[in-house]
């Protein structure tokens, strides 16, 4: 019997005690991670309703927890595409390190799954970092190399309940690039897009299309890495929890 065959069978008999929270921010990410033993949340880009929306499953059962999905580069070497494996989660208020094993077992599979992965620190913010001046400072502040709303919350609630946590996320919009102050508003609060609002927007300062087309073809290559990724979670982290 290989290696590989008998961790498959040890996963196998191996019970855990609850499945994989993923922690999103849209339903798009959630949908790349479907499938069985995973639980995936979407913030909407709110961190009042994710706080909330963790409190309710403070009684529910996981194995694991991680954060999926799109982030905003700062270190300027990141390209739309590119995935962060986060060795480290930083606030305001706290600073979390990742799950070294189930961290490095996640980018070797992302990597040959064609993503280029790297380590790298992300930052956990409660306001979107739309400008290039906001990333700037973040970058220096927080040393970190991408952005997102909901990676600090997740590694809270892990934390909290001594939980292995791991962030993947995909560059979206690049250090250099600035979002549109549309994409401040333009999620639901079940995480889908806003048609009607961003309309509406365009309407009214119609000069911020430029920067949401560049947007579209940012996001167009971090959902293929989603795509490809996403699916590994839950087998994985099952995999590599028996194990531990």
């Amino acid at each position: 019997m290989t290696l590989v065959q008998s961790r498959r069978r040890e996963a196998v008999r191996w019970e855990a005690p609850g499945p994989v929270l993923v922690v999103t921010g849209m339903k798009r990410e959630a949908a790349c991670v479907a499938g069985e033993g995973v639980v995936a949340i979407c913030s909407g880009a709110s961190v009042t309703r994710l706080r909330a929306e963790l409190g309710r499953l403070q009684e529910k059962r996981f194995s694991a927890v991680v954060s999926f999905g799109l982030a905003g580069g700062l270190d300027y070497a990141l390209r739309p595409g590119d995935i962060i494996v986060a060795d480290t989660v930083v606030s305001a208020k706290a600073r979390h390190e990742t799950h070294g094993r189930l961290s490095d077992a996640l980018a070797e599979a992302a990597a040959a799954k064609g993503c280029r992965a790297v380590p790298g620190a992300i930052v956990g913010v409660d306001a979107p970092a739309l400008d290039t001046k906001t990333k700037a400072s973040l970058r220096e502040s927080a040393g970190a190399h991408a952005v997102d709303m909901e990676s600090h919350l997740a590694a809270e609630f892990a934390r909290s309940r001594a939980l292995p946590f791991v962030a993947l996320r995909a560059i979206s919009d690049p250090a250099a690039r600035a979002l549109p102050p549309l994409a401040a508003k333009a999620l639901t609060p079940e995480g889908g897009v806003d048609g009607k609002y961003v309309a509406r927007e365009l309407l009214r300062a119609p000069q911020q299309i430029g920067e949401l087309l560049l947007a579209g073809i940012d996001s167009r290559a971090a959902f293929g890495s989603l795509g490809r990724c996403g699916p590994l979670l839950g087998p994985l982290a099952r995999l590599m929890l028996a194990d531990l």
